[in-house]
């Protein structure tokens, strides 16, 4: 007997679901998770029924899940031919793990970037670097949590890396050198966007936070303490009993010009769930470096914000759910 439809939530990381299965289950709706790991697919088979979500993730190589990009391409290839209603799918994948593709696409959207050369191979990398003033910083093309992001501020420093054994290969061959910008305020922006709509917007911290501004609370960078320490970029450490979170809402965002740039971008990518990243530059300047498409969400954000991130993707999910199969009955909570 086939399966009523459902909510499917196509991830690699189970760290970073807690909240999510916990909106889905306040909003009463049914979810399965469906970890793309290892497997098999019948291409001869039919899906099952519903509405399928995707957030894999471009870091998932540095979990040991090296297979699950390419497990999740061919998995939503299966499902698209289908028919069947995919939020963030086929191409929003490839956004996901493409910031050359991130830029380009923002760029012909009319959004200011970075300057940003894309590299491939150690000799042109440092080739590369020789446009651009110091310091300037270098980040892997595929990643996430501030994935292979260093600052030089010599070329020499970034001659003596490249040629060295600590040098980190990006997992696609693909190294971006881009131009370093400093925050006006020591923060970047978040901008949470599902279903088109604004969520919130987030500042973090780059003054302690650095490169590695992962918002979920599983992204601890001490795992063993849950405090943050000096990571790569940071300029201020944080004392062993400051409280201070690297992450806060920024209230009255929704009146910036760019909020309208983001919400217009998704429309023309087909992103429906995502958070995209820029940074007020000291010169002027706002400039968008990241679109995530698997986002997370902070608790001390969460705890004040307006609306939830997570349930505002439950309900979206939910009404596409309904929409789409109008007999479909709620799951009583704790169910």
């Amino acid at each position: 007997m086939a399966q009523p439809p459902k909510i499917y939530a196509l991830h690699e990381n189970p760290e970073w679901f807690p909240p999510f299965a916990a909106a889905f289950a306040t909003e009463g709706l049914p979810m399965e998770e469906w970890l793309l790991l290892d497997g098999t697919l019948d291409l001869d088979s039919t899906p099952p029924e519903g509405i399928f979500w995707s957030r894999i993730s471009a870091s998932s190589h540095t979990r040991e899940h090296g297979l699950s990009k390419d497990y999740a391409r061919a998995v939503l290839s299966w499902l698209e031919a289908h028919g069947r209603r995919v939020v963030n799918g086929r191409r929003v994948l490839e956004l996901e793990m493409s910031k050359v593709d991130q830029l380009t696409a923002l760029r012909a959207a009319g959004i200011d970037t970075p300057r940003t050369v894309a590299a491939v191979g150690r000799e042109q990398v440092l080739q590369a670097a020789k446009g651009f003033p110091t310091p300037f910083v270098t980040k892997h093309n595929q990643g996430g949590k501030g994935l292979g992001v260093r600052r030089f501020d010599t070329y020499e420093d970034l001659g003596a890396y490249v040629r060295g054994d600590e040098y980190e290969e990006p997992v696609d061959g693909i190294t971006l050198i881009q131009e370093y910008v400093v925050a006006a305020d020591g923060g970047i922006t978040r901008v949470e966007i599902v279903g088109h709509e604004l969520v919130y917007a987030v500042r973090g911290d780059t003054e302690r936070g650095g490169f590695q501004l992962c918002p979920a609370d599983a992204c601890a960078i001490d795992p063993t303490t849950g405090r943050p320490i000096m990571p790569p970029g940071a300029t201020i450490a944080m004392a062993p009993d400051e409280a201070v979170g690297l992450f806060s809402l920024r209230e009255g965002y929704a009146e910036e010009p760019i909020v309208a740039q983001y919400v217009e971008f998704t429309r023309r990518l087909g992103i429906e769930v995502t958070g995209i990243e820029n940074i007020r530059t000291v010169d002027g300047r706002t400039l968008t470096y990241d679109v995530n498409t698997n986002t997370n969400y902070n608790s001390d954000v969460e705890a004040v914000a307006p609306k939830s991130g997570p349930r505002e993707i439950a309900r979206y999910l939910g009404r596409l759910l309904r929409e789409a199969y109008p007999l479909v009955e709620a799951v009583p909570a704790g169910r």
